[in-house]
């Protein structure tokens, strides 16, 4: 009895773990994207330069994954990845200081020689130019109202910025006059 017990247990995980690597190899199944720790690329080590002080560095890089008590002037940048429940690839830099200032650099990234050439990714847009001639009430009004009494606002509202420009000229050229 006892061995059947036996027996019956390990024939259920075998086919429990068998069914288990074949649900991940079905077509269909969702498996996530896993991305975990500083997300690190060869731009980024890069812009890195000898002699770049830990604020410039903390700029390009962010903040480092794992500080260690005992060697602070040690950054480590640790980044793993598993895309489409496949192999994990982790990748790993390490930033040494002396001091404030940037020494050496180890791990799976170095810097390449060739000048960063970067691609602009901005997009011009013309904007027409805005009728400043109307105010905002002018235009709403415009819209209830016919055209003859849109001329008649729009002349109206000329002939007073016509006239409040001559009243500013008129006061400005008495102040002066009477300054002399």
């Amino acid at each position: 009895m006892k061995k059947t017990y036996r027996l019956l247990f390990v024939i259920s995980n075998v086919v429990l773990t068998a069914c288990s690597t074949s649900w991940n190899s079905l077509p269909g199944v969702y498996t996530i994207d896993i991305q975990q720790g500083n997300i690190i690329n060869q731009e980024m080590v890069d812009q890195l330069k000898p002699k770049m002080t830990k604020r410039q560095v903390l700029y390009i890089m962010g903040s480092s994954m794992l500080v260690d008590v005992f060697h602070q002037e040690r950054w480590d940048y640790l980044y793993s990845e598993q895309l489409d429940g496949g192999d994990r690839k982790q990748k790993r830099l390490s930033l040494f200081f002396d001091g404030d200032i940037l020494s050496s650099i180890q791990g799976d990234f170095r810097p390449t020689k060739n000048k960063i050439v970067s691609k602009a990714e901005e997009t011009t847009i013309d904007i027409p130019p805005r009728d400043l001639d109307k105010t905002l009430w002018e235009k709403i009004t415009g819209l209830f109202s016919s055209d003859d009494d849109t001329r008649k606002t729009s002349e109206i509202a000329k002939n007073k910025t016509q006239r409040t420009a001559a009243d500013t000229k008129d006061i400005g050229t008495t102040s002066i006059e009477n300054e002399f």
